[in-house]
């Protein structure tokens, strides 16, 4: 799959906004300062692809970007962070509740979580959610090059314990600034996202 392909289609405000063509998708989701915008724009070899801000939580529509052949990638709204009011977050939360439970061509999920602060309460109720949908996920630990090797390493660990009660779910480390990572997240998506005979 050639992700430096990837262009912006459109941003839905709900279930009923997505692209109707899509075969398989990956949905990326993670809090609003997780550096989750920064790896889409590295995956896709595009600086401006998704939507950066140094205000954590200005993405509140769901954007999809084309890979051609139906695929997509998807850049779910950030969560927890954003500095708007109550209602707005339930709406969120709902909107991604229904996208998970019931985009039939969404194939799995990419949750990005900060290293230093991996798996707050918003990161281990994606990890329910997708388990409950039958969706695979892929843990991506972010800003590993905030951590030393060893402490890197480490947190790796203690993450994969907390992972052991989701049977399926995997994880990596991963840093958009030294481009650490890319080639495991490429072979997850690529699994993901791979045409098939039926498709």
């Amino acid at each position: 799959m050639n992700y430096k392909k990837a262009h912006f289609v459109t941003s839905a405000a709900g279930l009923s906004d997505c692209p109707q063509d899509s075969l398989h998708e990956v949905a990326f989701a993670g809090r609003s300062n997780a550096g989750k915008s920064s790896a889409i724009n590295v995956l896709t070899a595009q600086n401006r692809l998704a939507r950066t801000s140094k205000t954590p939580g200005r993405t509140q529509l769901i954007n999809f970007f084309g890979l051609g052949e139906g695929r997509y990638l998807v850049d779910l709204p950030g969560y927890g962070y954003a500095k708007v009011p109550l209602s707005v977050k339930d709406q969120w939360q709902e909107h991604l509740e229904r996208y998970l439970n019931e985009r039939p061509s969404l194939a799995g999920l990419v949750l990005l979580t900060d290293i230093r602060h991996a798996f707050k309460d918003f990161d281990l109720m994606m990890v329910r959610w997708s388990q409950q949908a039958g969706l695979p996920i892929h843990v991506m630990l972010t800003k590993a090059d905030k951590l030393k090797r060893g402490a890197a390493q480490n947190a790796l660990l203690n993450a994969r314990r907390e992972l052991a009660a989701f049977p399926g779910a995997s994880i990596q480390l991963f840093s958009s600034l030294q481009r650490s990572g890319l080639e495991t997240l490429e072979g997850v998506l690529d699994q993901w996202l791979e045409p098939t005979p039926e498709s």
